[in-house]
């Protein structure tokens, strides 16, 4: 697939952007884009579980349902982009090859199924992903915990 760090950027940015709007609306900070291999954006979004009180809103699902309704072969020319290491299922169900991923210190989702399911993986370990999400574990422990399954 012809993406390049220029796009990988512009990819992970537009994560960030919608990470702070999770942020700024009182929930959790995790922005994910699907960007197609020519560079279209085909959904962006963020994690809405508190804001829509939803079991399910999930950074990558959120940017999934904004991309709306798309044909097998559209996901297999994509990347997904996301703030934080979280979005296995998704990939895997819709066979999405690659996956850009801010961080994955505050937390690793399942990257080694993903990996032995032939997605590539590129990890920024960006900085301003890490304190965000830093940031908001210290602020709001309870949700965190929550969104990740933790009692």
């Amino acid at each position: 697939m012809p993406f390049s760090k220029d796009s990988d950027q512009v990819g992970m940015r537009k994560a960030l952007e919608e990470a702070y709007k999770s942020y700024n609306e009182g929930g959790i900070p995790i922005g994910a884009v699907l960007l197609q291999s020519n560079g279209t954006i085909l959904g962006t979004g963020h994690n809405e579980r508190i804001q829509k009180s939803s079991a399910t809103l999930h950074g990558e699902i959120s940017a999934l349902e904004n991309a709306g309704r798309l044909k097998p072969e559209v996901y297999r020319d994509c990347t997904m982009y996301t703030t934080l290491s979280m979005c296995t299922g998704a990939i895997l169900l819709y066979k999405i090859p690659r996956l850009v991923i801010g961080e994955n210190v505050n937390f690793m989702g399942s990257e080694e199924l993903l990996k032995s399911n032939d997605v590539d993986i590129i990890v920024l370990d960006d900085e301003e992903c890490k304190s965000l999400m830093k940031r908001f574990i210290a602020e709001k422990p309870q949700d965190w915990n929550e969104d990740i399954g933790e009692v």
